[in-house]
This record gives C-alpha cells, sequence and structure tokens, in this order.
C-alpha cells in the first residue's frame, strides 16, 4: 500500500509515499504492517492525517525520531482480508504478479515479477522463467497494462494471454 520515505518532525512522525489509487484509504485502517527486517509485523496507528507534506502518521510505540529512523524504506500494507474485494475486470497487483504470461500464439512469455506505474500507463515486468520460456530467451519484457494488450487474465488458472510478440522486449 505504500513506504516509508522519512521521519516527519521530531516527534515519531513518518512520511509515507502511498501506492494505492485513492491515496486517502490508507487512512480508513487503525492497524498496518510493516515489513522490516524480521518480516511483517502489525502496527496500531496512533495519529495520520494529510499534511502538505503528504501523508504523515505515528505509530504507537514509536514517540521520538530516532524510532522512526530506523523505518526508513519499509513497506506499508494491510492484511488482504481487510481490503474490498476487487470489481469486475479489475485486479490486485499482487493477485498478478506470479502469473504466467503467453501470447495469444500461446508461446510463452515468461512470469509477471511486478508492475510499474508510469504515469501514463501501468507495465509488466515479465521475466522469463526456466522451464516457461523458450530456452536461451532470459529477456525482460515490459508490456503495458492496457486494453489492446491485455487480452485476459485467469487468475485461477495463473495465467494471462496478452497481444505481444515472443521477439518483442
Amino acid at each position: 500500500m505504500g513506504r516509508i520515505i522519512a521521519p516527519h518532525g521530531i516527534k515519531g512522525w513518518i512520511k509515507i509515499k502511498v501506492f494505492t489509487e485513492t491515496p486517502e484509504s490508507l487512512l480508513d485502517y487503525p492497524t498496518w504492517w510493516l515489513n522490516a527486517r524480521a518480516g511483517w509485523q502489525e502496527y496500531k496507528v496512533a495519529e495520520a492525517e494529510w499534511r502538505t507534506a503528504g501523508l504523515v502518521a505515528r505509530l504507537d510505540g514509536h514517540d521520538d525520531r530516532s524510532a522512526t529512523e530506523a523505518l526508513k524504506g519499509v513497506e506499508v500494507g494491510v492484511p488482504r482480508s481487510a481490503l474490498p474485494p476487487a470489481l469486475e475486470g479489475e485486479y490486485y497487483w499482487s493477485d498478478l504478479i506470479g502469473l504466467k504470461v503467453v501470447n495469444k500464439q500461446d508461446e510463452p512469455l515468461g512470469v509477471i515479477e511486478g508492475l510499474v506505474e508510469t504515469g501514463a500507463n501501468d507495465v509488466l515486468i515479465v521475466r522469463a522463467e526456466d522451464g516457461f520460456s523458450p530456452a536461451n530467451d532470459k529477456v525482460e519484457r515490459l508490456i503495458p497494462y492496457i486494453d489492446p494488450v491485455i487480452v485476459s487474465v485467469d487468475l485461477s488458472g495463473r495465467r494471462m494471454v496478452v497481444d505481444w510478440g515472443v521477439d518483442w522486449t
């Protein structure tokens, strides 16, 4: 849902870069999960608000700047069970990661490794995977996530069909 980008002030507040389509939605969750060195851990949000600097928050137990310095770069999430169901034809990015990608000719292109928001449209990062791409294909493909390119998505079958050439990178 976001990433902690810096401490904010001296009283334990943090500044968060939010990755959600509606950034203010992160305020709807009273607890956040942080992916620190020890793995995902739950934290109660003591205070959170939008300021001119963006979204800032203070977590229970973090009452000074030095306590929050170590959180810089840590991912912020919420449990999947707390999220609303995706609308028809829409998907959470986390659902797409790991899908096998084939083109309309049923040629394997690789596996979705991630997505990038470019401003114009989202882009799939598809990387060749042993056993699911031509033997000599170790290429990374950047495939635009737009209607003309995305033919179908089958979450239960863990497969996506795209209108993309096997020799396009």
